[in-house]
């Protein structure tokens, strides 16, 4: 009758350090995918925080920047309507001339400038997830770049 009893509660204790062990895989496995996830989520901020400053530099060029500026770049990336990331870029510009405060709002400076270039640019570049995510570690990266054009 002893022996009963004893098996009985070996059994308990194999069951109990069994069940621990598969919690433990578990949670690994859940760490795991988490961490994966996250690298792949940066790596691909990374990627759309260049991709936003070479797309502001193709703006700048593509403007006619005679009568404007352009100041600020908004993006939501895939779409509009289930956005991932939101990508903002702040334009700040430095003249080889004073232009007028209706020309352009976003000027530093007019007298930095040589005279290999006719402007340069201060770009300022902020990739952060979307708020609707709700990622308990949400990314947010910044890259400033300064551009002679």
């Amino acid at each position: 009758m002893k022996r009963k009893g004893f098996s009985l509660i070996l059994a308990m204790i194999v069951l109990v350090v069994v069940s621990s062990l598969a919690a433990f895989m578990v949670s690994l496995s859940s760490a795991s995918a988490k961490n994966t996830s996250d690298i792949y989520l940066k790596e691909q901020a990374e990627l759309l925080m260049q991709s936003a400053t070479e797309y502001s530099i193709l703006a700048i060029l593509g403007h006619d920047n005679s009568n404007s500026c352009v100041e600020n770049i908004n993006i939501t990336y895939p779409s509009s309507s289930n956005p991932i990331f939101d990508i903002n870029v702040s334009l700040w510009y430095i003249f080889d001339f004073t232009p007028s405060s209706s020309y352009c709002s976003h000027v530093l400076s007019s007298n930095l400038v040589d005279g290999n270039s006719s402007f340069t640019i201060i770009i300022d570049t902020t990739v952060s997830t979307s708020s609707n995510l709700n990622l308990s570690e949400p990314i947010r990266l910044h890259r400033r770049t300064v551009q002679k054009l």
